[in-house]
């Protein structure tokens, strides 16, 4: 367990934070931008729970939990050799969110185009979320090109952004209210 006595260390006063091993890198370091993108992910999500409720509020709730972890998974390389037991994401994790998926999924409208944003305020917070876990992907996979990733961080992120877009529908009065594309519609 964390247990946080003071807020500020003015240890990164200089530019540098520490990783979960203890190793001190830039705060502008690749791994830091990933992790720090997965903890933005999470606020997203906060901004959605404001306007959800149910089970979608349930699945959302576990997702937050979810994102400490892979935060802690990835604030620590793969390749840490101190013997220490090290919280990763796991495979079980992933899982759940395929299940949550297809449990939603299964309510919905069937799609006719794309869907533009928007819709409630709950859906729209959940495109912001989406977005920005598919931006937090990214930068796991940049990161993945040099060092080690836990492969069910990797399959987690990937499967959370298809989780927030059908969470998305699913807030939008299960379809109904989707505002799609329509294309060339404004030449």
């Amino acid at each position: 367990m964390v247990t946080l006595n003071r807020i500020y260390t003015k240890t990164g006063d200089k530019g540098e934070t520490a990783l979960g091993d203890g190793t001190r890198v830039p705060k502008d370091s690749l791994r830091i931008a990933a992790y720090g993108t997965v903890d933005e992910t999470n606020a997203a999500i906060g901004l959605a729970r404001l306007h959800t409720k149910g089970p979608l509020d349930d699945m959302l709730a576990r997702i937050q939990n979810d994102l400490f972890d892979l935060g802690a998974d990835l604030c620590v390389p793969e390749d840490d050799a101190r013997g220490k037991e090290r919280l990763r994401i796991a495979d079980t994790q992933v899982e759940r969110l395929e299940r949550e998926i297809d449990h939603m999924n299964e309510k919905l409208v069937p799609l006719s185009s794309f869907v533009l944003p928007g819709g409630t305020h709950a859906a729209a917070f959940l495109h912001q979320a989406r977005v920005v876990a598919r931006r937090a992907e990214r930068l796991i996979v940049e990161l993945s090109r040099s060092e080690a990733i836990n492969p069910a961080a990797m399959r987690y992120v990937n499967r959370l952004s298809d989780h927030l877009f059908v969470a998305s529908r699913y807030a939008n009065d299960l379809g109904e209210r989707d505002v799609l594309w329509t294309p060339g519609a404004h030449r």
